[in-house]
């Protein structure tokens, strides 16, 4: 389908060539241009003939582009995806949106399935609504890496999980992506009585045969919150259910480096958490290629932390709060307390946000809310700010998942809320920040 050009980047090929907003692109080198896919594609050459709509919407002309191969053209259109989203049509027994309460804003419902998403937002994909030609086009194209939502090799047990008739025979299309040298990095959300124990067994056995086309496997648990009513029935994961996770996980593991010479498998941080097991160090992670699934994070962001403190030795702080959730609170209390015995005067606390708004199984600071922060907060003596991690806000830093803003948190609270990026450095700056 042909896009409308918004606006042209300055200085770009696009706007050497005299490309305008209000003019549609319609063609690369006589291909239509449907999507976001086919503008990368076929955009990527050194000479480039673009067919072009005019903003009367009945001239047609042609544009011809000379540039760097690779280089962007410099368009932009109204839709990122220059289409629409492809939706969820899954109904999975463990999904977190389904477990939200009412009364929140619409964009947190939005369930998107959609395999562009996955190579250039890195979001995770099920399969289970790619067609023939979806396929086809993706390896055609070399889209690559894809991220998977697995879950499980087994058909049947996958169709009660995903709750999509086309669940099971949907796995098929992994082998034809590694045929045709598709990269993948797959997930496993175990839910207790489900996927795990034998099941998570024949699933971590079943990807192996797909190394080196499947490059990464994650294993992280259900995240439960207290919105379930209606739902399927699922216990959360507990610290015996965490450890018969790892015990199955790192031998695993373990056998895939003697035999590929990478772990291929991880566990989420949250499982050696919930375990009372410590972290693996950051040597363990490899590429990090999962880092933003929770694999691996907190230990990267703690050896962050410790090679930044030297250059704080001596130095004094700005009373302060670290807010955080029960997950990563005692982590950073052993950090604070560490940087405390060589800095001269670091005069901070960490403060654990009960997450009262999904349910205190929810432990991981980037789902507290604007309110449980003032619930917890407010009247307390919290020092001349409060550090809050910066995946509690949406992309752009402006709101809290429940709509509060940080200046509202802010005035209820009596100090200024100041995001840290998941960076162990990020918040020693902020900590000593004049």
């Amino acid at each position: 389908m042909a896009a409308k050009i918004t606006s042209v980047d300055e200085n770009s090929p696009a706007a050497h060539a005299r490309l305008q907003a209000g003019e549609t692109l319609i063609q690369i080198d006589g291909v239509a241009i449907r999507d976001v896919l086919d503008y990368k594609f076929y955009s990527y050459d050194e000479r480039l003939t673009l067919q072009i709509l005019g903003q009367d919407g009945a001239t047609i002309r042609e544009v011809r582009i000379k540039k760097q191969a690779g280089e962007p053209l410099g368009l932009n259109f109204e839709h990122y995806l220059m289409d629409k989203m492809k939706q969820c049509s899954n109904k999975c027994v463990f999904c977190f949106i389904d477990q939200l309460p009412k009364g929140m804003r619409r964009t947190l419902y939005i369930k998107d399935d959609d395999a562009r998403m996955s190579f250039l937002m890195g979001n995770y994909i099920t399969l289970t609504n790619l067609s023939e030609a979806d396929v086809d086009r993706m390896i055609r194209m070399r889209i690559s890496p894809v991220n998977i939502s697995v879950q499980t090799t087994n058909p049947d047990l996958r169709v009660k999980m995903l709750q999509h008739r086309r669940a099971g025979e949907s796995l098929k299309i992994m082998d034809r992506f590694a045929e045709g040298g598709i990269t993948m990095n797959c997930q496993l959300v175990i839910c207790k009585g489900l996927n795990d124990g034998d099941e998570l067994r024949r699933s971590l056995h079943d990807l192996k045969k797909l190394y080196p086309a499947v490059k990464t496997i994650s294993v992280v648990p259900f995240g439960q919150t207290r919105h379930r009513e209606g739902l399927y029935p699922l216990e959360a994961t507990d610290k015996e259910g965490a450890r018969a996770i790892i015990d199955i996980v790192e031998p695993f593991a373990q056998q895939c480096v003697e035999e590929l010479g990478t772990h291929l498998v991880w566990c989420g941080d949250e499982l050696y958490l919930k375990a009372e097991r410590p972290l693996p160090d950051t040597d363990y992670y490899e590429e990090f290629t999962q880092f933003e699934n929770g694999i691996g994070m907190l230990p990267l962001f703690m050896e962050e932390f410790r090679l930044a403190l030297p250059d704080y030795v001596g130095r004094s702080a700005r009373p302060f709060t670290v807010a955080t959730g029960a997950a990563a609170a005692p982590s950073l209390s052993v950090l604070l307390d560490e940087a405390d015995a060589r800095c001269d005067n670091l005069n901070g606390k960490v403060v654990q946000i009960r997450n009262d708004f999904f349910g205190e199984r929810v432990s991981v600071a980037g789902l507290i809310t604007g309110q449980d922060l003032i619930a917890q907060l407010k009247g307390r003596a919290l020092g001349e700010r409060v550090l809050i991690s910066a995946n509690m806000l949406r992309d752009g830093g402006d709101v809290f998942l429940d709509d509060y803003t940080p200046a509202q948190v802010s005035k209820a609270i009596g100090v200024p809320i100041v995001p840290v990026e998941i960076d162990g450095a990020d918040l020693l700056a902020k900590i000593f920040e004049d």
